[in-house]
């Protein structure tokens, strides 16, 4: 079992929080649709290989969420998103489970004091419930859309992300499992 060095620190509340990042772009991808009898839906479709990334973490007991919008994942976009996240929680520890990207365990990588990093096992996406948070992403809104842009496509998942309340993120994530640890 991990030890949490900086466990008798925290002032204020221990947080669990699972991370993850996913890819956004231009590239459609059809979704089942709904039309009328014995009419085939016509759905837009392009392949134009332009993306932007989110790091997001969810908390599947409290619903919170915080997201960053990079143009890549590696080690500093990380560390970046790392720090943010602690300044959002600065007086919390924060129990941050993500899966095993190279850029996660860089030696490099500073972690900020109120942040603990644990790993789930390679190649379990299933243990990390932020996955279901980017399938309904995708879900409300990319599927079947075309966008004339890379920034519509920023701002689509700027709005997607803002519309994700706290009930959500607890619906979409909260497995019975992570609730019976937290008991």
């Amino acid at each position: 079992m991990k030890r949490l060095p900086n466990l008798g620190k925290a002032t204020g509340t221990v947080r669990l929080f699972f991370e993850d990042e996913a890819g956004f772009g231009r590239i459609s991808k059809t979704r089942a649709c709904w039309a009328p009898k014995k009419q085939r839906p016509s759905v837009p479709c392009h392949h134009i290989r332009e993306y932007r990334y989110a790091y997001g973490a969810v908390d599947p007991h409290h619903g919170d969420n915080f997201f960053l919008i990079t143009p890549t994942c590696n080690g500093n976009w990380t560390e970046r998103f790392l720090e943010e996240l602690s300044k959002k929680y600065p007086d919390d520890l924060i129990l941050l489970i993500m899966d095993n990207a190279a850029w996660h365990k860089a030696k490099a990588l500073k972690i900020p004091e109120n942040i603990e990093l644990a790993f789930i096992p390679p190649y379990t996406p299933e243990m990390n419930p932020i996955e279901q948070i980017w399938a309904e992403m995708r879900k409300r809104g990319f599927g079947n859309r075309v966008f004339k842009s890379l920034e519509a496509v920023i701002d689509q998942l700027c709005l997607t992300i803002n519309e994700l309340s706290n009930e959500d993120v607890k619906s979409i994530t909260g497995r019975k499992w992570i609730k019976e640890m937290l008991i």
